[in-house]
């Protein structure tokens, strides 16, 4: 559909007949790991580790739970969420070009989407979650654009090789300062740590201080982990890449990238995210003092797994193109088509039952049980969006987001408005 915003004919979002399976797939299924990257971050009144949120002790299955999040999922979603995020916002930029829509106005429409989510982010940390990332790729999104969008594709990878390059560097110098601090026999621990800092709004009982934390923890993550961090940027880029190629809406077309994406992203996420695993798990022993350093490895593997994922549901959007999804496939895309709402809801969950301003669970629950409250928190979003999506009505942070950026008075229907943000 088109919206005129009193300039020119802006193009809406994607009707049904335009979706592809495989990104709505891919946000449905991100979000769940999404929601059991976060919980951790509740585990307050505990020692935690130096390069993440999971505690040191535990029960075997707590043990279990950390290896397999540390290893798949910790630092690989944000990727995944901001590759999705590029990916989606060249979209919309082609849509306006095809659809007739000036090069300023397309450019001042993604803009305001990026502004908005960052405003978003803003309102999201100063209520709920500080580890907000709408905020973080609403930044990255405005600068981005402005710098790269309209850049030539062979720019693109040069700026994402870069980034990459620097990422690895960055990996390779915390190992070898690791070995160095083995070798000399040395001691680099320090007491307390960036964790027990990030987790202070969890533990604070008193609301105020609470959400003074979350403002004080938000912009940090916004800059460091949205724009400094490479990972998201180069992302990005490769999500701008990508969907100058179709590769999510045409995956047929481009099966052996997607296989060799895929299988060696995510190979080398899962090969980088073992060595961390067994070593907070005790399997490997003697690097109590080297911990900080896979805070590096973490981040270098974590990108390549996240794109390997996304190829994946490419993969798999492939073999359901022009087949029913049948009623799982449904319920995961229902989710992915309102990703910000259930990104959101996933706040409005968590916070008041988990964190010590609220009942406190946090305090109770361990890595096993809080990873099944993880997954309990998804099937609640999932049960809504199935809701929404049987009704034909859009989630309500996209309804919202929808009228802001497309300056529209009122809602479209959900197959049409699903401004899918945070992930595009």
């Amino acid at each position: 559909m088109t919206v005129d915003d009193g300039r020119s004919r802006v193009q809406g979002p994607l009707g049904p007949a335009g979706r592809a399976p495989a990104p709505d797939l891919a946000r449905g299924f991100m979000l769940l790991l999404i929601v059991l990257a976060n919980t951790p971050f509740y585990l307050y009144g505990r020692a935690h580790s130096e390069a993440g949120f999971h505690p040191v002790d535990g029960s075997v299955a707590d043990k279990i739970v950390q290896a397999v999040l540390i290893t798949g999922v910790d630092m690989r979603v944000y990727p995944m969420f901001a590759f999705l995020f590029g990916y989606g916002l060249a979209v919309i930029h082609r849509r306006q070009g095809a659809a007739g829509v000036a090069e300023p106005e397309a450019f001042r429409l993604l803009q305001r989407r990026n502004l908005w989510l960052l405003v978003f982010g803003f309102v999201h940390a100063l209520l709920l979650w500080g580890g907000d990332i709408l905020g973080a790729y609403g930044l990255c999104g405005l600068v981005l654009v402005w710098l790269f969008l309209r850049r030539a594709d062979r720019t693109l990878l040069i700026w994402a090789g870069i980034g990459t390059a620097l990422l690895l560097l960055f990996a390779v110098f915390s190992a070898l300062g690791a070995v160095a601090v083995l070798t000399s026999g040395g001691g680099a621990q320090v007491a307390g740590g960036m964790p027990d800092f990030m987790t202070a709004s969890a533990s604070a009982e008193n609301p105020l201080a609470a959400a003074g934390s979350r403002l004080v923890l938000w912009p940090m993550l916004v800059v460091g982990q949205g724009l400094l961090g490479m990972a998201v940027p180069v992302a990005v880029l490769l999500g701008f890449w990508s969907a100058r190629r179709m590769l999510l809406e045409r995956p047929g077309e481009h099966r052996r990238l997607l296989w060799i994406v895929a299988v060696g992203g995510i190979a080398i996420g899962w090969a980088g995210g073992l060595p961390h695993a067994l070593a907070h798990i005790g399997v490997i022993s003697g690097l109590d003092q080297v911990m900080w350093a896979f805070s590096g490895t973490q981040v270098a593997t974590g990108l390549a797994c996240g794109v390997g994922y996304v190829a994946l549901f490419g993969l798999i959007g492939d073999r359901l193109t022009g087949r029913p999804l049948g009623p799982v496939g449904s319920a995961v895309s229902a989710v992915g088509k309102r990703s910000m709402t259930s990104y959101l809801g996933q706040s409005v969950l968590c916070a008041p039952l988990l964190a010590a301003w609220g009942f406190g669970l946090g305090a109770v629950l361990d890595s096993a049980t809080m990873a099944l409250f993880a997954v309990a928190v998804w099937l609640v979003t999932v049960a809504f969006a199935v809701w929404l999506e049987r009704r034909g009505k859009p989630g309500p942070a996209e309804s919202l987001l929808r009228r802001l950026v497309y300056r529209e008075r009122q809602p479209a229907p959900a197959h049409e408005a699903s401004d899918r943000t945070p992930t595009g």
